[in-house]
């Protein structure tokens, strides 16, 4: 072809690029608007009509014009029912109805779809072919989402079944939105491009895409060879450059100044060359239709495969199935976490979202779900003709609550209910005047504290209502407030959606409700696990479907060398998880393009009798398999092979269906595609295989830290911290003080030494003339003040060990540890210890060599001259030391001035000071002195950090925590005694003064408050309050004569 100096290149394209198409799958981004009302009668189009009132422009949803819906001339399965979107829409779901009024519906239907009116293709899901279930009458309305959405502009209804007493009728509605990309939509694009000369000009889809450009005084000369789609390699010795890539799709109807390219006979090689190239065919493939993108995720193509973007949907792995959320607030406490708010995703690869909760993380971890209710709210003037309804709306859906309240093991709700004058039952037939709607959508007539069956509330059952005539306090009927409250605990009727009250219309009759979170605690599914005893034992289950994509994930734990975990056959696929040898796990599987098997090796062994987790997943695009925190492997799937995973016998667990190669020891928590195995409840009916499995706490005790100990319970373990400083689900919560001004805290090891020798303290090992010849010593402190007492340990002996900071700020360990010979002294000066930061202390002795660790940095290891045995240990002091003693002279300065700060995490051997005196769990003999309070040493630290501490309403103390007399408190003089005496009786008479004047001022507020009691009302809970301390002190003024 010669040059020209001007050429029109006119072209059809259908693209395809890396991202040829992008889906948004799982509907979750504001694509439900309805789409079918908005459209004109000529958007409809039928196969034919019954009459001109059937027709079908008057097949909108909920309409009644016409007859009320389109109905055909005959009702046969070759009718269907057709909208034109006007362009191309998303649709993601479909809903229909029958004729109204009529008996007139379609009982299931098929749905077709098109961009061009021609070519329709049906609805598949998972690659079959997915017929609708229609409707049961005719004005229900049947809702349907489409899980993948459709991209078309056209949609055809074809009914298979109707109504046998009628015939075809209906109503419809899609729901969805507009659906826009750039030309890499799959769809076919014209373009046409000038060049004339010095003009240039662009126009694509019968738009210009740039205003014609003039190149000035340069002309255009487009020489006599056109590339279309790419450049060939340089071996042509051509100058055609491909700054962006070659083309990826379609092209046809290609013309040069108006001249059509015949592409058959470049394919004959008459005209022209090509490569790498189809002629006479489009074998593009949209990529993302079916989407098999899950979870919200974006879907996007190349020529060969799909690419699924899992960015914020809460999911990740090829295809965005696995949930990166735990399932319970139980499984976050098993991976260390202490209390917060967290993301849990109750169904796990299922279809409901995640949601954000609250996780109390105690013994047992609480799930804290809250509502919009949570306030007192006070009700009057209702009647059963006009009753008073409250709501509750959660922070999560009823599909998630459910599955929330299903997986725990306990759940409850605390309901309080007032009354005054105001019944929650009719005592005539029984009805209810008030009641309570929970999940199930019923009524509920049981109050908190009882179950369904005795439908009383919780006097009723304990048998202590203020009428022994009724089984709730509030039937009495009386003009007095009382109350029925107690926690429900029935788990089928949680939560609480609704409470109505119907008897507050009388004079002076009134109620109010208040409701609490939803409580639920432990995971039904995370500790259910069955022993594998024998190689010939297996659970089995049903057909596991995971067609399209699926996953498995469980812990096991073994001694054994190797057996199968799992395994589900079809005639020829089939899916095997297995130990294969000591070291390997290994996930096998076939769907039709033959076996395939991927392995994770560990550097150490799997058959160590430890809890191990395997996970292993395989979809459209892959195959991958985790154990534990190893690095997964993964197997991708052949292209264009077979994708369904069909299997049809039973699943064995275990074991195999040849009862051969089977596993030996214990399966725990086994999920497939999100959905929980009850093993405990099917391997209690079946031989070689038993409920449950002990042990855990070879696998978490590592969880119990700063000296906690593992105990093993039938379902988990627990942390025993009562030998730890610290407390809290894996003893992690420091236990912390804030010491103000000439304050002390002194746990006393025994009385005195003549008693030392019977006593059964837990302190034990210090007493009597045992010797101590080793202790470990740590805590965490803070100060500005020098000198300061850290802690003081004193004996019988007139030994001691002291730890202060002297007057320059360093910080010294005094051992005396033989009363004739001077105390051997460690000091650490390398910086102002009182410079109000958080420093930590950790001292260890072996007889006679000391090792000392500061701040993790600073070590020193110390040969003391003093001696290498404690003995007869008397107390530990922190802070001020009160009684004389017989110390060197630093050591009575530090301790004359005692501590102003923050002490935290004291632990002396077993024996921790603080932890007794602030949250003592048994008597303890600890005597606290001055104002010291529970605070937190991990606030903010600065020069003045000793007065900025974080207390938590600890109120000061003086005396002793055991009842036992501390011996320094046990002398005392004979006047001492009479004083006390004297002081007992005044105390008494003031008393009785203080409660007189009460009951007056109580009379005064009652007839003040019996005014104005309209007019206070802003605060329900206040006024409630209020109320309910009137009425208690009018049942005191009924009692003055006591006096």
């Amino acid at each position: 072809m010669g040059s020209i100096t001007g050429a029109v290149l006119k072209t059809l394209l259908l693209l395809s690029t890396q991202n040829w198409t992008r889906v948004i799958a799982g509907n979750s981004y504001d694509c439900d608007k309805p789409l079918v009302s908005a459209l004109s009668p000529a958007s409809f189009s039928s196969s034919s009509e019954l009459s001109s009132s059937h027709g079908p422009g008057f097949a909108r949803l909920n309409r009644r014009d016409g007859a009320g819906g389109w109905s055909p001339l005959v009702s046969n399965k070759y009718q269907w029912l057709q909208i034109d979107l006007g362009e191309r829409m998303e649709i993601t779901a479909v809903a229909t109805q029958g004729g109204y009024g009529s008996s007139n519906w379609v009982t299931s239907y098929l749905l077709m779809f098109t961009d061009s009116g021609r070519n329709w293709k049906q609805y598949r899901q998972e690659d079959s072919i997915w017929g609708f279930s229609g409707n049961a009458n005719a004005d229900s309305v049947v809702y349907y989402r489409l899980q993948p959405s459709i991209k078309a502009r056209f949609l055809r209804f074809i009914p298979l079944e109707w109504n046998p007493r009628g015939r075809i009728g209906m109503r419809i509605e899609v729901f969805g939105c507009a659906y826009s990309v750039g030309l890499n939509d799959g769809q076919w694009h014209s373009v046409s491009l000038s060049a004339k000369r010095n003009h240039l000009s662009v126009v694509v889809d019968s738009q210009v895409a740039s205003a014609a450009f003039s190149l000035g005084s340069e002309q255009m000369y487009s020489g006599g060879t056109y590339y279309f789609g790419g450049c060939p390699d340089n071996s042509f010795g051509s100058k055609c450059k491909n700054p962006v890539g070659g083309f990826q799709g379609c092209m046809r109807l290609i013309s040069i100044s108006d001249k059509l390219v015949d592409l058959i006979s470049v394919q004959q090689g008459s005209l022209g060359n090509f490569s790498d190239l189809q002629i006479d065919s489009c074998g593009i493939t949209d990529r993302c239709l079916p989407n098999y993108c899950e979870q919200g995720g974006e879907c996007s193509q190349s020529w060969n495969t799909f690419h699924c973007n899992c960015a914020n949907t809460g999911y990740s792995g090829a295809t965005c199935h696995n949930s990166v959320y735990e399932k319970s607030c139980e499984s976050y406490k098993h991976r260390g976490n202490t209390s917060g708010f967290y993301y849990i995703d109750s169904d796990g690869s299922g279809p409901l979202d995640p949601f954000l909760l609250y996780c109390n993380m105690t013994e047992t971890a609480w799930t804290v779900i809250r509502h919009n209710g949570s306030d007192l709210t006070r009700v009057r003037n209702t009647n059963p003709e006009k009753p008073y309804a409250g709501f509750f709306e959660y922070v999560a859906s009823m599909e998630q609550l459910q599955a929330t309240i299903n997986l725990a093991e306990h759940c409850e709700q605390e309901l309080t209910y007032y009354c005054k004058k105001s019944r929650l039952a009719n005592q005539q037939d029984g009805s209810p005047l008030s009641w309570w709607v929970g999940r199930t959508n019923e009524t509920q007539k049981y109050w908190g504290g009882s179950l369904p069956d005795p439908q009383k509330c919780t006097c009723g059952l304990e048998g202590n209502c203020i009428d022994s005539q009724y089984y709730c306090n509030c039937d009495a009927d009386r003009n007095e407030w009382t109350n029925d409250t107690g926690f429900l605990s029935y788990k089928e009727h949680l939560p609480v959606r609704k409470i109505v009250v119907t008897d507050t219309g009388r004079p002076h009759s009134e109620a109010a409700y208040k409701l609490g979170p939803l409580l639920c605690r432990g995971d039904r599914s995370f500790w259910n696990s069955a022993s594998f005893n024998t190689e010939a034992s297996y659970l089995h289950f049903p057909t596991f479907h995971g067609e399209l994509s699926a996953d498995v994930s469980f812990f096991f734990k073994t001694t054994a060398s190797s057996g199968v975990f799992l395994e589900n056959l079809g005639i020829t696929d089939f899916i095997r998880i297995e130990l294969r040898s000591p070291a390997v796990v290994t996930f096998s599987f076939d769907v039709g393009n033959g076996p395939f098997e991927i392995s994770v090796q560990s550097p150490t062994l799997f058959n160590d009798n430890q809890w191990h987790h395997v996970k292993v997943e395989r979809n459209m695009k892959e195959a991958t398999i985790q154990v534990d925190q190893l690095l997964p492997k993964t197997q991708p799937a052949p292209t264009d092979g077979h994708v369904l995973l069909q299997l049809n016998s039973q699943l064995f667990v275990g074991g195999t269906a040849t009862r051969q190669r089977g596993f030996l020891g214990c399966i725990r928590s086994l999920q497939l595609n999100g959905m929980s195995l009850d093993l405990e409840e099917r391997a209690k009916v079946t031989p070689g295989v038993e409920p449950g499995c002990r042990g855990h706490c070879s696998s978490y005790g590592k969880l119990c830290l700063n000296g906690g100990k593992c105990r093993e319970k039938l379902s988990g373990f627990s942390c025993d911290c009562t030998f730890s400083a610290y407390t809290g689900p894996f003893c992690s919560k420091e236990i912390s003080a804030h010491f103000g001004t000439g304050s002390s805290v002194v746990y006393n090891f025994q009385e005195n030494y003549s008693l030392s020798k019977n006593s059964s303290s837990h302190a034990a090992s210090f007493h009597g003339d045992m010797k101590l010849s080793r202790e470990m010593i740590k805590f965490s402190f803070r100060t500005s003040r020098a000198p300061s007492l850290l802690l003081y340990v004193s004996s019988f002996y007139k030994e001691y060990l002291s730890v202060i900071i002297a007057k320059n700020g360093s910080l010294q360990i005094r051992y005396k540890l033989n009363r004739h010979q001077e105390p051997d002294v460690v000091n650490f000066d390398f910086k102002n210890m009182a410079d109000g930061q958080l420093h930590h202390v950790e001292i260890n002795r072996e007889e006679g060599m000391l090792f000392v660790e500061i701040d993790d940095n600073a070590r020193r290891q110390v040969h003391l001259s003093s001696g290498t045995e404690f003995s007869a240990v008397r107390s530990l002091v922190l802070g001020r030391i009160s009684e004389h003693s017989d110390v060197d002279q630093e050591t009575a300065m530090a301790g004359a001035q005692g501590f102003l700060g923050c002490l935290s995490a004291v632990q002396l051997s077993h024996v921790a000071p603080l932890k007794a005196a602030l949250q003592p769990s048994h008597p303890a003999p600890v005597t606290i002195s001055g104002h010291v309070t529970e605070s937190s040493c991990v606030s903010q630290a600065g020069p003045d950090a000793t007065s900025r501490e974080r207390t938590h309403s600890f109120a000061d103390h003086s005396g002793t925590r055991d009842d036992r007399e501390p011996l320094a408190n046990a002398i005392r003089s004979d006047s001492a005694v009479i004083g006390g005496l004297i002081a007992v009786v005044i105390f008494i008479l003031l008393c009785i003064v203080a409660v007189a004047a009460r009951i007056y001022q109580q009379k005064r507020l009652y007839k003040r408050n019996e005014a104005k009691r309209s007019e206070n009302v802003d605060s329900a809970e206040a006024v409630l309050k209020s109320e309910l301390n009137i009425q208690s002190a009018v049942s005191e003024n009924q009692k003055e004569y006591f006096f």
